[in-house]
């Protein structure tokens, strides 16, 4: 089930994808010889004829190419690999004296062509953002909390607070925020904030500082039911006291503990240290003490505030709204997590291919299939945005055979005033394809590799 649905998702994205390409292509005039989706072999290839569109199976190469009432008509195709697709169009590689020739036509719109995969695979990520948003809502830049005595609190930033810049960067979203910092973490250097309360916006410098984090080891669910115990950690404070799963925290140093909400806050108010702290936990009826000391697992700069990463409803104009910052945000990520890999500092571990994808999709089905056929429908729809706009921007790089490599020959045209040799260009890109094809070849062997280890 899960490949099924990998290969769905996939699918769609690819088709989209294509389907922009076509449909420029037919609108500048330009004869698409096959629309298909997978590669390798022919499964099924519909071919139009006097009396209609007929199906025909495991169409052979020299069929496709030798039969004379199928010259001049689109052939669309399904192929046996379920992995990439093309809109193969007339002059597209090789010189052909036709007028309809993709080489034939004006340099703009051929750019209107090759601009148009991209373009709707962002259009398909901003569609699949407004059914989100539109259902559950967006992440605003609220803060959570702040620390007390932290360079936030001393700065009067308070609870409830929007930030809308941070270090030079525009912030539409909680997730800005938490991504900047995963790219940039916080280090003895400044951090210029602007934040907006009651509508005025307000400008701060903070100087980060060095915060030990401390852990008892446990896991629970921050809102207003019992503050249960969800997951205990080996070898950590709470596990070692015997604290065990569906255990009930009522009281932490003398405070009660109403429910998951009270706990968080408590937390919030009062940050772990090397302190021991008093316990008081029920299970199944019976109260039970314990002492814990919590454990140092971490040592790193912070202004000491929190960030929101939950959703709020909105109203038609902002899911319209937060849907294109959607777009933008995963835009964004992606080619920031690139200059990440050119620089070196993302390991081999941390990049999929279509297996490592496979998995992924996998397991958020399998998480969310409990909570009701929605939260599938939404789980699979936020992996859809991310992979279509990876996909759009991929396909804009300067990297010969794809879309943005094709782009750069189309300026130095614009340019030169004459197209590049196409004999040139076309080893260019042939190269290019080699060496993608190779990357691949890489790409899913790492997954594999990771998959059995």
């Amino acid at each position: 089930m899960n490949i099924i649905i990998a290969i769905l998702i996939f699918s769609l994205i690819i088709v989209i994808h294509e389907l922009g390409h076509f449909l420029l292509a037919k609108k500048n005039g330009i004869f698409v010889t096959e629309f298909s989706v997978g590669m390798g072999s022919r499964i099924i290839t519909m071919v139009k004829t006097e009396k209609g569109y007929h199906p025909r199976f495991f169409l052979s190469q020299h069929d496709f190419d030798t039969t004379p009432e199928w010259k001049d008509t689109t052939k669309y195709s399904w192929k046996l690999l379920p992995i990439g697709g093309s809109c193969i169009m007339m002059g597209e590689d090789e010189l052909v004296e036709d007028n309809r020739a993709f080489s034939k036509k004006g340099v703009w719109a051929r750019i209107s062509v090759v601009i148009a995969g991209p373009f709707f695979n962002f259009l398909l990520a901003f569609l699949l953002a407004m059914f989100i948003t539109g259902v559950v809502g967006y992440d605003p830049a609220a803060i959570t909390s702040v620390a007390k005595g932290s360079p936030a609190a001393n700065a009067g930033i308070k609870q409830g607070d929007v930030i809308t810049r941070f270090n030079g960067n525009n912030i539409d979203i909680g997730r800005d925020v938490l991504t900047y910092l995963q790219f940039n973490p916080y280090t003895e250097k400044e951090v210029n904030l602007t934040y907006e309360r009651d509508g005025v916006k307000n400008k701060v410098t903070l100087m980060p500082v060095m915060v030990k984090t401390y852990m008892l080891g446990f896991a629970y669910t921050p809102d207003g039911t019992a503050a249960t115990v969800t997951s205990i950690s080996e070898d950590m404070p709470l596990a070692k006291a015997g604290v065990q799963n569906g255990d009930v925290i009522t009281s932490i140093n003398g405070t009660k503990i109403k429910d998951g909400t009270g706990l968080s806050q408590y937390f919030q108010e009062n940050p772990l240290t090397d302190q021991q702290l008093s316990m008081t936990i029920s299970r199944k009826g019976e109260e039970l003490s314990v002492k814990v000391t919590p454990v140092l697992t971490s040592e790193n700069y912070s202004i000491g505030l929190a960030v929101n990463s939950a959703r709020v409803k909105t109203n038609v104009f902002g899911v319209i709204k937060y849907s294109a910052v959607e777009v933008k945000y995963w835009i964004k990520t992606t080619v920031q997590s690139l200059g990440q890999i050119i620089r070196g500092k993302v390991s081999r571990n941390d990049i999929a291919g279509p297996v490592g994808i496979v998995g992924f999709i996998g397991d958020t089905y399998q998480a969310s299939k409990s909570e009701g056929t929605l939260s599938v429908f939404l789980s699979l729809s936020y992996i859809s945005i991310l992979l279509s706009a990876n996909l759009g921007v991929m396909n804009l790089l300067p990297i010969p055979a794809l879309d943005g490599g094709r782009l750069v020959f189309l300026i130095l045209e614009l340019f030169r005033g004459k197209p590049v040799d196409q004999a040139k260009e076309g080893l260019v890109h042939m190269i290019g394809l080699v060496a993608l094809m190779i990357l691949m070849v890489f790409v899913m062997f790492n997954d594999i590799s990771r998959f059995f280890n």
